[in-house]
């Protein structure tokens, strides 16, 4: 890992988050010799998975792995890395942010990657096997527990399509209502359940059965046991989007919390301030985020290059010291 600690105070760009959204970011400001500099605190979403998946060219990579050879490309362009948290961030023309160790540095723009927190069901075993055989996103782990045995553990009535859609890599499936009253469930879920083959089980489930390092069963609070080797999950997602809201980001929300309000280009409702990957939404898989820090930076480049130019021809315009008048203002020849 490459990193930069010899600051300086003032950088064109900081970007919040290093990360695939926070990376791209800067790989693109980079190339476009902008002063950039990335504060991570090293604390990516998928430091649980082994692996990282459905990304073309670099599906099946260690998710340590792909970020350490992310910092490796932007050292290449002079970008800044530091391992630190940002505390605080506010404007006073430019964005002033400080870290936790207290230095205040400066940026034009402000780039927040600082993505989310899966907060998982209190049910023992759960967090411990995250990312191992238990999992939340079958487009992320479906096809390496193809075949096998699911379950899963419902945290609400929005289960049902989790456990529609994990059929696409089993036809083993059961359903954990858990704390769910199966009264709560509509009519369309249970007449789509019973067509995909789903089994609904009742009652609070109490705990895994592990086996030599491996998921084998399903432990339900009246003592019954259900043999599965794999339980996906519905983690509660908390959005990291606090830096956002102190510096006056229009938030909206949704089932799966409070995210910005932001254009296409990844661009919120303050100027010069901007969100990416699972800071700007929930569903950002590491390749979307990846995309999405991309048109950021691309779009950040534009700006800043627009606002020099703008403010060059306003200079232009202006009365040199030794009298002379720029052309483009002055009055015709010999007027």
């Amino acid at each position: 890992m490459t990193e930069n600690h010899d600051l300086t105070d003032a950088y064109e760009v900081i970007v919040i988050g290093g990360g695939a959204a926070g990376l791209s970011a800067a790989l693109v400001l980079g190339r476009a010799r902008r002063r950039t500099l990335v504060v991570d605190a090293g604390e990516p979403r998928n430091a649980p998975a082994a692996h990282l998946q459905g990304f073309l060219s670099r599906d099946g990579v260690p998710p340590a792995e792909f970020l350490a050879v992310g910092r490796e490309e932007i050292a290449r362009y002079g970008v800044d890395l530091v391992r630190d948290r940002v505390v605080d961030a506010r404007r006073d023309g430019d964005f002033l942010v400080t870290l936790d160790g207290r230095r205040t540095l400066r940026a034009r723009q402000l780039v927040v990657a600082t993505g989310l927190k899966d907060e998982l069901p209190p049910v023992p075993g759960v967090a411990e096997r995250f990312g191992r055989d238990v999992l939340h996103c079958p487009y992320c782990h479906g096809w390496e527990v193809r075949d096998q045995a699911f379950g899963v553990l419902a945290s609400s009535v929005l289960s049902v399509h989790q456990a529609l859609m994990v059929t696409q890599w089993s036809k083993d499936v059961t359903l954990f209502l858990h704390r769910v009253d199966e009264a709560e469930l509509s009519g369309t879920d249970l007449r789509r359940l019973a067509a995909a083959g789903v089994a609904v089980v009742p009652g609070e489930v109490a705990g895994l059965v592990v086996e030599d390092d491996r998921l084998t069963g399903v432990r339900l609070a009246d003592g019954a046991v259900h043999a599965r080797e794999a339980l996906f999950v519905a983690p509660r997602a908390v959005p990291r989007t606090g830096l956002l809201q102190r510096l006056g980001a229009e938030l909206r929300e949704t089932p799966f919390g409070s995210y910005p309000v932001v254009d296409e280009r990844g661009l919120t409702t303050v100027p010069g301030l901007w969100a990416a990957g699972n800071a700007s939404g929930f569903a950002e898989q590491v390749v979307n985020a990846a995309s999405r820090g991309y048109r950021a930076g691309a779009a950040i480049n534009g700006e800043l290059l627009m606002a020099d130019l703008d403010a060059a021809v306003s200079a232009g315009g202006r009365k040199e010291p030794d009298g002379a008048t720029d052309e483009a203002t002055a009055g015709p020849a010999g007027v």
